[in-house]
């Protein structure tokens, strides 16, 4: 496997590469692949979902042919590609660019992927989906409040780091006390291994300054709908799946569903789109500063050099 780095150094045995949604990390991903004999491996959590090509601004066919890439579209949009299932996912994927001698790089801009990768998952086992059923249909009728109120109850430490915003964290947080009968910090006590040990990876965070991120991010909202995003959408709206999927929270697609049931108009919803995805930029900075600070931070433009040069053979 090409990443052996310099003599002396700990073999690279993956490189990572994140940062804010728009920042470049795919294209980055792809050239290196290229250089490094590399197969890239997605890391983003609504790039998971074959609904959601154009949306979610996955690679397109073309590139995809330039070079192996692995856990894109792979997933249905009626699934939740939790992060366990996608360690799951990403383990296998890891094991094949092992066995064909490739470098690994995970790329994407969803923070827990990226935590599990080298320190390990809470055990959480799936949920039944009956007992899934059940806790979504109750949220529907009797609301968050009743919910968050019930996991108070059952699971007081969880719940009191939930906001009554979080309805999906509460929902899946009570499915957990329902299905097992033990708390989601029970649980988190008895951890998955990581897949890849911190001090063999190389991690980079590409930090674009914000304005010109956020111009990015406007501009291809804009784009994408040229694209064909508002179609994808619609398809995926004719599925009547439930509103509170991952697949059906990317951003852009509520307000876009909202236009398309004529509750809004596509001037409005393409300004709510663009705003979400910035407010989800900001959050992915703070997150990567605080919850992963090994990742060396780079502007877009010099990670490609900065990547180069941990590969570079010494002289």
């Amino acid at each position: 496997m090409r990443g052996e780095g310099r003599p002396g150094a700990d073999p690279v045995e993956a490189l990572l590469i994140a940062g804010p949604t728009a920042s470049g990390k795919s294209a980055l991903a792809l050239d290196l692949a290229e250089t490094l004999g590399g197969v890239v491996i997605n890391a983003d959590s609504m790039q998971v979902y074959r609904d959601l090509r154009i949306l979610t601004a996955r690679p397109t066919p073309a590139e995809e042919a330039r070079v192996p890439h692995r856990l894109y579209g792979h997933r249905d949009a009626a699934q939740n590609c939790s992060a366990g299932v996608w360690l799951a996912d990403a383990a296998a994927a890891l094991a094949e660019a092992r066995a064909i001698n490739r470098l690994p790089i995970f790329t994407g801009g969803t923070g827990l992927y990226f935590k599990a990768l080298t320190r390990g998952l809470a055990a959480v086992p799936p949920t039944p989906p009956a007992v899934r059923e059940a806790v979504r249909a109750r949220l529907a009728r009797d609301g968050v409040e009743s919910l968050h109120a019930e996991l108070a109850r059952r699971d007081p430490v969880t719940a009191a780091r939930l906001s009554l915003r979080d309805q999906s964290r509460v929902a899946r947080a009570l499915e957990v006390v329902e299905a097992t009968g033990r708390s989601l910090t029970d649980w988190h006590a008895e951890g998955l291994p990581p897949l890849l040990p911190p001090e063999r990876v190389r991690a980079f965070f590409l930090a674009p300054e914000r304005p010109a991120l956020y111009a990015r991010i406007d501009r291809r909202f804009e784009t994408m709908l040229a694209a064909g995003a508002l179609d994808e959408v619609a398809r995926l709206k004719a599925r009547q799946l439930d509103p509170l999927l991952p697949a059906m929270k990317a951003h852009g697609v509520p307000a876009l569903i909202r236009h398309l049931a004529g509750d809004i108009s596509l001037e409005e919803a393409t300004a709510a789109g663009q705003a979400d995805t910035r407010h989800y930029a900001k959050r992915q900075f703070t997150w990567f500063r605080h919850q992963l600070p090994e990742f060396s931070w780079t502007a877009p433009e010099a990670a490609s050099g900065a990547v180069r040069a941990v590969f570079a053979a010494a002289p």
